[in-house]
């Protein structure tokens, strides 16, 4: 093998040679180096305690010398250029020249004897390496074969009358009965290590895939959570706490201080209360940012304390808009306004059509010009209700589309300053007010008094933010490709927040408590009635940063013969 491989045991088993190898070291390449460098030590060891001898004239035998030289060639070249492998079930190359090298290179110096010394301690290298890094059958095969070359030394010698030879059988017996018990003990010892570390890796995996959930969860909610320390800094913020702490276009990653921003100090001194009362707070919190940007939110805040004192305690904080909570309240209240308001516009619609006919009947027979003009208006009236009536019906029906008018059309620029003009003078706003048309006068598909409904909304918006100088609202028109005309709302008032222009064509979303917030979803249900299409950008005009809504039309059949582009394309 290339690499070092980790390993830990899959079954109980060990002698079932049963390993899961993965790519990263573990324990055993680790214990396998160790063992690797204890060789080369008792090896260089061994080869200066020969020399030592060898000075001092007790050598009588030189093959101990090169017995000693040849096994720490041995042990070097392993170190350096074998890798660790897992045994199986029966011996392979790595393991005879590891395990195998050892137990013939103590047993020649065990049968040399040389300078008088005994080996025999030196056989628990091999067994402890069987033991850890092998199976329990290739720990009690390595015991087995020095208990019986112990045996086969103590034998040989007694035939040679060296000795005592009942010591010798003694001394081997007692050692090659400890060579099995430490067999047992490592590698029972081993087995649990390998079991252990097998389950902290599935319990890290888990924790770390716990974890990712955790992040995922928190960057996609809507609410912001921010993670604070006793110290008042904020370790974690997501994405939605950023957008909700921003002052202007700045927002800020963790970590950073609470306390830095003087609109956040309600923030840092909810943190503070519920670090010295240790239990949760909640509360409404206006937070004023520069430019008179005004941020109102629910914090709820909650206390991660470790149970046994080991941890620092942290204060995570769950930030609400308050604005977006009310609209919510406001949409679910006005659905049911909505279906409410359809059964009472049905109601409505009989009487109605009543008081329509008989003021008819009635104008028939009347000669008088002031009884004629009365019950002209009562006509109109009855059929400006009629138009609400239909309106309200329309945008009840759960947005059901109806059919797009092909045949109302109107000419874009004449009727945007009639529009303009008498929105203007009704205001009292034609100072403030200037007019740029450029569209040729294109013809779009639209009626009029539903562009009428649509102007009057957004210029009521422009007039509500605009400022008093000359110039603060402009309208104008243009054509943007050939056949494809823009109406486009202007004013010098400051710009939105992002919250505010994430809902700002949805029904019933306001930055003001007195607006219904109907004006822009109804523009938007117009647009789309007639195949526009209505949007917000902010742009600049003449070195003045403003606010526009502008409008897409789609073209008429008789503004131009050349094919219209798609909105996919549109230039805005």
């Amino acid at each position: 093998m290339s690499t070092p491989s980790h390993w830990f045991e899959t079954g109980g088993d060990r002698s079932s040679g049963s390993w899961e190898i993965t790519s990263e070291p573990g324990s055993f390449g680790r214990l396998w180096h160790v063992f690797m460098t204890a060789r080369v030590a008792i090896a260089a060891v061994l080869v200066i305690l020969q020399a030592f001898i060898y000075v001092l004239g007790n050598i009588t035998n030189h093959w101990s010398i090169a017995t000693c030289i040849a096994y720490l060639c041995a042990t070097l070249a392993v170190r350096v250029w074998s890798r660790p492998r897992p045994p199986g079930s029966t011996f392979d190359a790595q393991w005879v020249l590891t395990i195998g090298v050892d137990v013939v290179a103590f047993s020649a110096l065990n049968f040399l004897q040389s300078g008088g010394i005994n080996y025999t301690p030196l056989f628990a290298l091999p067994v402890l390496l069987s033991s850890i890094l092998g199976p329990i059958l290739l720990a009690f095969g390595t015991a087995s074969s020095v208990t019986l070359l112990l045996l086969a030394d103590a034998w040989w010698n007694s035939l040679l009358g060296v000795g005592d030879a009942n010591a010798r059988f003694l001394q081997a017996g007692l050692s090659s009965s400890g060579f099995f018990l430490v067999a047992l003990l490592a590698n029972h010892l081993a087995l649990r290590l390998a079991r252990e570390e097998q389950l902290a890796k599935r319990s890290q995996s888990a924790a770390r895939m716990q974890t990712q959930v955790n992040e995922l969860v928190i960057e996609a909610l809507a609410d912001g959570v921010l993670v604070v320390d006793v110290n008042g800094i904020v370790r974690s913020a997501n994405p939605a706490s950023r957008r909700l702490l921003a002052a202007g276009d700045a927002a800020r990653s963790a970590p950073f201080i609470l306390a830095m921003e003087v609109a956040w100090q309600p923030l840092a001194e909810l943190t503070h209360r519920t670090f010295a009362a240790q239990s949760p707070q909640e509360a409404d919190v206006s937070l004023d940012n520069a430019g008179g940007n005004t941020r109102r939110l629910h914090v709820r805040t909650r206390l991660a304390a470790s149970p046994n004192g080991t941890h620092e305690s942290l204060c995570v904080m769950f930030l609400e808009d308050l604005r977006e909570m009310e609209a919510r309240v406001r949409t679910e209240k006005m659905a049911a306004m909505g279906r409410m308001s359809a059964a009472v516009a049905h109601e409505i619609r009989n009487p109605l059509a009543a008081i329509s006919q008989a003021n008819a009947l009635l104008e028939e027979d009347l000669q008088d010009a002031g009884h004629r003009q009365l019950t002209a208006m009562v006509r109109q009236n009855a059929q400006r209700l009629a138009r609400i009536v239909d309106e309200v019906l329309n945008i009840s029906r759960a947005q059901a589309q109806l059919p797009s008018p092909q045949t109302i059309t109107l000419p874009l620029d004449d009727t945007v300053q009639k529009i303009t003009s008498d929105w203007a003078g009704q205001t009292a706003a034609a100072a403030r007010t200037r007019i740029t048309v450029g569209s040729d006068n294109a013809v779009v598909v639209f009626e009029p008094e539903h562009l009428r409904r649509l102007m009057i909304n957004l210029l009521d918006n422009a007039l509500r933010y605009a400022s008093d100088s000359a110039g603060a609202i402009e309208v104008a028109t243009q054509n943007v490709a050939p056949g494809q005309a823009r109406l486009s709302v202007w004013s010098d008032g400051q710009p939105l927040e992002q919250t505010v222009q994430t809902h700002l064509f949805e029904p019933f979303f306001s930055s003001e408590s007195r607006s219904s917030g109907l004006g822009l979803y109804i523009c938007r249900e117009l647009c789309e009635r007639y195949g526009a299409m209505i949007g917000y950008r902010r742009v600049r005009r003449e070195g003045t940063e403003g606010n526009e809504f502008f409008v897409m039309f789609r073209p008429s059949a008789q503004s131009s013969n050349t094919p219209s582009p798609s909105f996919a394309t549109m230039p805005t």
